[in-house]
């Protein structure tokens, strides 16, 4: 896991903590209310976890934290007490927790609050929203002009051929291929209820395949508007590798066992 000079790593055992400053203003929203705004945040990446903000108790909104009776012990960062978020009228039970005592390695941490992602309303790296969890500033996403010949076939039912893709190359994941919407078979597939953010490319629209009678659900995606950052796979059209057989340049590719198999 690389670093900067700013940052302080530890290893507890094979377990990997990561602290670094962020230059990044970074607001959080609640109930219609700012309940932390700084521009001092601590980035924590570690071992098999999302990046967590961290701000300064003095940046936290005063009154925003009620205690809680919660503790946890964590073997990498030492004990987290909790706390109730309380923005505007609205209260989120156990939202937000501080190392009360801290490991060497997590000691950066100490005097520092973070907040659950999910249980608050929006988050602002300076004036942009940003989505799901906090930006990994070493995750990478490169969106690559190809010319490989794509065909993605269902229960052996050709759903699209391409030899104009663009290659989506992410830190962590499989590659994926996005296929302009003149090769694929729009018409057996249709809009699905399912969508989704990604930090890095933006909001996910979901297509199910219309195979026979049997409607297959989320076998593709797409970004009709993704964030400014990643442009180039804008209203194009991914199918899920783990879900259809995928052939490039006349190679079946074994389908990868992922969170999305």
């Amino acid at each position: 896991m690389p670093g900067n000079p700013g940052a302080l790593e530890g290893i507890v055992g094979e377990h990997l903590v990561q602290v670094e400053p962020s230059y990044r203003r970074v607001r959080v929203v609640f109930g219609g209310a700012v309940v932390a705004d700084s521009r001092s945040v601590l980035l924590l990446r570690e071992t098999g976890a999302l990046p967590v903000y961290y701000f300064p108790v003095g940046d936290v909104t005063p009154g925003a934290l009620e205690p809680s009776s919660r503790r946890y012990d964590c073997p990498h960062k030492g004990v987290a007490t909790y706390f109730h978020v309380a923005g505007g009228a609205r209260r989120a039970e156990d939202a937000a927790w501080s190392y009360e005592t801290v490991t060497e390695a997590a000691s950066p941490l100490e005097g520092h609050v973070a907040f659950d992602w999910p249980s608050m309303d929006a988050w602002y790296e300076e004036d942009d929203e940003v989505f799901k969890h906090a930006r990994d500033p070493y995750h990478r996403v490169d969106v690559l002009h190809s010319s490989r010949h794509v065909i993605v076939r269902l229960q052996g039912i050709e759903l699209a051929e391409s030899a104009r893709p663009r290659l989506c190359v992410e830190t962590a994941m499989p590659p994926r291929f996005y296929l302009p919407r003149l090769d694929v078979r729009l018409d057996l597939l249709r809009p699905s209820a399912t969508t989704s953010v990604c930090p890095y490319k933006g909001r996910a629209v979901y297509f199910s395949a219309g195979i026979g009678g049997t409607v297959v659900p989320d076998v593709a995606w797409s970004y009709p508007a993704p964030i400014p950052e990643c442009p180039k796979i804008e209203n194009l059209i991914c199918f899920f590798n783990e879900r259809v057989d995928l052939e490039v340049d006349g190679e079946l590719i074994e389908r990868p066992t992922t969170a999305w198999s």
